[in-house]
Parts: C-alpha cells; structure tokens; sequence
C-alpha cells in the first residue's frame, strides 16, 4: 500500500517487493509443498487475493497470473517439469506469464493460430500471443499453442523460457491502469523450444487452459472486491468528514442508502467468491459455472462501487491525489480479461441450457 502511487505513476515492476511476498508464500499459494509451495485452498487464495488488492490492485493481479501459470505446470506437468520449474517460480526468482490471447483470438480462445510443428526433440513455434502480463520481463512463458487439427482438440501446453532463440517481445503498452506489471506481446519466430517442456499431452492444452482460468476467474474477482472494499472503506471516513448544505454527507439518506447498497453487493460477490473457490477446489459438478458467476458478479460490482465511491469524492476522487482513481482504472480491466464478463454469461447459459 505505502508504494502503490508510485509505483502506479511511474510504472514501477516491484520485483523485490514480489519476492518478499514469495518468502510469505505467495509465490505458489496452491502448488504443492514439495516443490516449495504453500499448498493452500483456492478459498485460502481468493482471501489472500482480497487483502493483497487493498494494497495494490495491480501488483496483487499479477501474483494471480503468476500463480495461475505456475499451478498448470503443477497441476499437469510431469515430476521432472515440477522440479525445473517451480521452485524458483514459488520464490519469484523466477517470474511466469500466461499466454493465450492472440492479436486474432481473445474470447474465441479456440481459434488461436500459434503454430508449433514437431522437428525431432524439439517444437518450433511461429505466431504471436497479445496483452501478456510481464512481457518481455517473465523468466516462464506458459503458452498455449496448435500442434493439431482447428478447434480446441489441436491446442497443447509448452512452456517457452526467456532467452529461447526466436523469442520476442513488443514493446510495452501503454495502458490505463495496472501500471505496475509489464504488458507487452510475445511473438515466436523459428522458436525451437525442447519437446520435454510440454505439459501434459499433445491435445491437452486447451483443457489446461480452461482448468487454469477457473482459478485465475475466483482471484481477479477477488482483487476486484479487496480494491473495492479499500475505496468504500475511504469513502465511509470522507463521507462523515465531508460537510455541504451544513450538513455532513453521510447524514444525507440517498447518500447513506448508496453506501449501504455497495456494502451489501460486495458481500454477496464475497460470499460468491468464496463458495466457487471452494467448488473448483472440491472438483464439483458446476464448478466452471459457479466461477464464471462469481467472476462476472464480482467484477461488476467491484467496477460499479469504486466508481460510485469516486462519485461521492466529487472533484476529490477524481484527482491523482487520492487513490479511488487509481483502483478504478486497475479494476476496469478484471471485466475483460480472465474471459470477459459477456464470455462468463455465455458458460453460465450454456452450462443451464446446453450448447
């Protein structure tokens, strides 16, 4: 929290401070201990996740991508993949990245076009992937690539490590919030990337992409409501400080009825949260669904409650000075990525009412 302004202005990656959280365990919250992670719930995450966003919404967001990335490596790889990669992921000696999105494939993740043709031990990759938290500065590139036939059948899982010959990167976006993690695209030419760094089998990539997003859904949600509850936290004090027509704000009923409505609806996008993290980490029946429901919730009500927060700042909230402005550009993008929140409706429909 004390270094997230600045970090925020001037575009700060606080690598040092992502590995201090790393020695709390927050490098590789649901990896397995013997490869040095913490080995918790999605539950025990989704609260973590919560209290890191109070801090710094951005930075707190891309400790989910990296643990998302590191738990596919966890959760699909083999014992000798575990063992090369994950201990220095669960440290942040090594940082990680997801790379789905393609310039031609965001919700219709199924069409991506990034080749990977197999020449003897190794895969050579051609394509390019879009929007990749920690661009060009990630040591592990969790990528999903077409080794097969269109659709989701012929996708799978390589990782590519920085410094493979043929790898690249754009140059960094500029963006209008989570300023504090590299954005860039990654673009593969004649990439040739070791055949044992495939997680799990050729065709399975697309299945561990959807299991990783599931997680990846329950902690943007949640860093959506932790960035949220800071705001309205902000906003109860100001509110009873603030004086207009020789009364305080919050004596006002059509304020305090707003506030009491925010308050509400982060609660039961909490409560949402939670079950669907204890839903994915149970393997229920339904769990896809519920996180889609919990993410498309949350991150709506999240946005809406930071900005109706602001609001009550007036011209206050809406200077650099104060931190709402902040938050809100930081939880706009949770509506859009992790699979927009039109992409959570469509699981959601088609989980009720089939395809």
């Amino acid at each position: 929290m004390p270094h997230a302004r600045d970090w925020d202005e001037n575009e700060i990656f606080p690598q040092d401070v992502l590995r201090e959280a790393a020695a709390l365990g927050f490098g590789g919250i649901y990896v397995n201990d013997d490869v040095g992670g913490s080995a918790l719930s999605r539950l025990d995450a989704t609260i973590i996740f919560e209290e890191l966003a109070q801090g710094c919404t951005s930075t707190a967001a891309y400790i989910s991508i990296h643990n998302m990335a590191a738990w596919m490596i966890d959760a699909y790889g083999n014992g000798e993949q575990r063992r090369r990669f994950l201990p220095k992921l669960c440290t942040m000696e090594h940082f990680a990245s997801y790379c789905l999105t393609e310039p031609g494939a965001g919700s219709d993740a199924a069409s991506l076009a990034t080749r990977a043709r197999r020449e003897g031990d190794h895969y050579v990759l051609d394509g390019s992937k879009a929007f990749i938290s920690g661009g060009g500065r990630s040591d592990v590139y969790v990528c999903m690539v077409r080794t097969g036939e269109a659709g989701p059948k012929g996708i799978s899982c390589i990782v590519v490590e920085n410094g493979t010959p043929g790898l690249s990167f754009g140059a960094q976006e500029k963006k209008l919030g989570w300023k504090s993690q590299p954005t860039a695209m990654v673009m593969f030419e004649n990439c040739r990337v070791p055949a044992a760094n495939l997680i799990g089998a050729e065709g399975q990539g697309f299945k561990i992409a959807m299991a990783g997003l599931d997680g990846g859904r329950l902690n943007i949600a949640a860093c959506s409501i932790g960035g949220a509850q800071f705001c309205l936290d902000r906003t109860l004090d100001y509110v009873r400080e603030r004086k207009q027509f020789g009364s305080r704000l919050s004596d006002f009923q059509a304020l305090r009825f707003r506030i009491a409505d925010y308050a509400t609806e982060l609660e039961a996008a909490r409560l949402m949260v939670r079950r669907a993290a204890h839903a994915v980490s149970e393997r229920e029946p339904g769990a896809t669904r519920l996180a889609a429901m919990a993410k498309r919730f949350a991150t709506d009500v999240g946005f809406e409650a930071v900005n109706g927060c602001l609001q009550l700042h007036g011209g206050y909230g809406y200077l650099r000075d104060h931190p709402i402005e902040r938050v809100l550009r930081d939880v706009r993008v949770h509506q859009i990525l992790e699979g927009t929140n039109e992409v959570m409706r469509l699981i959601v429909s088609r989980d009720l009412l089939g395809n």
